[in-house]
């Protein structure tokens, strides 16, 4: 199937292969996870009060307490699961189609009714294909670096059309809508000097929605030119992209994963400490080494650092969420090894990226000895992707710390969607003990 109009409306659960059904499931419970460990942060927070007050609704918050309508609750959900930088994504759209794909979902479903949960996991399934597909072709077709609301808008209009029941022309209006106004903000921009702003993908997901009541309404705006022109539809219902998606093991930005993991493998492999090493040295590609923000002050700078972030997990061993807010910022050590790291670009990291992202560390250690790790990509990459037992294991270290009470009654509702209603995990969803501090 190539004409991507039909596929929207014709797609079907049992159209996907079973490996498929199992990484989208797995997909969703991913980003639950990440978006109960989110949604205490302030972006999240911030967010949803700006929804309930300018966004008047009766539809429920996931993560939240509260209302919106059903594009407060998309741009509500997507900016949570981004407040947390640890959702899937895929190399080559240099974004996350997961995030603002299932933020659109949460509004969506509740705005038309959906009641399967079988429809649920297929327009996930669905964002995953269109999503993906744009984001590399808005990446080929422009100059500049835009966040993933650019084209996950689209991705969320599509699953808008086909929840609400468009016809084809409508579909087309609802499409080109959200292509118009979807919003291309500046990922450079955001990763030289980190802020709330993110990745764009509440507010794509806030505008994929608002496309789709609006083309309803006879509001027109087609053609998507990406849709329509410039993106190859060859293997659409063939080469299914949820299979392409990475995962990430920590809640940094992907780019500063590879530079992670060359410092935890050396100090595994040499049994180091912290107070071993005296300073960090990173060759890697040059938008990690845009990653500057040697002292974060908050989360969201300390997630989208190259050099804090590698601090850490020299510190600690590891990197969760409670490392990267609060007191945590002011770790002492952390800041040492943080403000002495050497970073050196390296032409051929630059020329695999974006489809690999490679780096080397070497640890200068106090005695003067070196150790030089090896060229390391991120772990749970596509081709080397996680276990299902690696992402259920992930999942309830987030959400049991966010969500104690209800976190294995989520993963429970997760797994049960193929079979039964949405409800009970929307419900759920929605009673997380974190909605209660919003």
């Amino acid at each position: 199937m190539t004409d991507p109009v039909s596929f929207i409306h014709d797609l079907r659960w049992n159209d996907l292969p079973p490996e498929v059904q199992e990484r989208t499931t797995l997909c969703l419970l991913d980003l639950c996870g990440v978006g109960l460990g989110g949604a205490d942060l302030p972006a999240a927070r911030i967010i949803a009060g700006h929804a309930q007050s300018q966004f008047g609704g009766t539809l429920r918050l996931p993560f939240h307490s509260g209302t919106a309508g059903a594009a407060g609750v998309a741009l509500v959900a997507g900016c949570t699961i981004d407040a947390l930088d640890g959702h899937d994504g895929h190399n080559l759209t240099k974004g996350h189609v997961g995030c603002g794909s299932l933020a659109g979902i949460l509004g969506l479903a509740q705005h038309c009714g959906v009641t399967e949960g079988q429809e649920v996991l297929t327009a996930l399934a669905l964002g995953y294909e269109l999503g993906t597909r744009l984001g590399a072709s808005l990446h080929a077709s422009v100059p500049d670096y835009h966040t993933s609301g650019a084209w996950v808008a689209i991705a969320a209009a599509g699953i808008g059309a086909r929840m609400m029941g468009l016809d084809r022309d409508t579909t087309r209006h609802a499409l080109g809508i959200a292509e118009y106004h979807g919003p291309r903000s500046q990922m450079m921009r955001c990763i030289d000097a980190p802020t709330m702003v993110k990745d764009g993908s509440g507010w794509g997901a806030m505008t994929g929605v608002s496309a789709a009541v609006l083309a309803q309404a006879g509001f027109t705006g087609a053609p998507a030119l990406l849709i329509e022109r410039d993106t190859d539809w060859s293997g659409l219902g063939r080469d299914w992209a949820a299979m392409e998606q990475y995962f990430k093991p920590y809640p940094v930005c992907r780019w500063a994963q590879a530079p992670i993991e060359g410092v935890l493998a050396l100090r595994r492999a040499h049994g180091l400490t912290s107070r071993d090493v005296a300073r960090i040295t990173v060759e890697t590609f040059h938008e990690s080494i845009r990653l500057a923000t040697r002292r974060p002050v908050a989360a969201d700078a300390a997630q989208y650092s190259t050099s804090f972030p590698c601090a850490v997990a020299m510190v600690q061993g590891d990197i969760r969420p409670q490392d990267l807010t609060g007191a945590a910022l002011s770790e002492p050590e952390v800041l040492r090894l943080s403000d002495t790291m050497q970073f050196v670009e390296n032409a051929a990291a630059n020329a695999a990226f974006p489809a690999r992202r490679l780096a080397r560390v070497t640890l200068e250690l106090t005695n003067g000895t070196q150790h030089t790790s090896d060229w390391l990509q991120p772990r749970w990459d596509a081709t080397a992707p996680p276990t299902k037992a690696e992402l259920v294991d992930k999942y309830r270290t987030l959400a049991s710390a966010a969500a104690p009470d209800g976190a294995k009654a989520i993963e429970a509702a997760v797994f049960a969607l193929a079979s039964g209603p949405f409800e009970p995990l929307l419900r759920l969803l929605c009673q997380s003990p974190s909605a209660s501090t919003t």
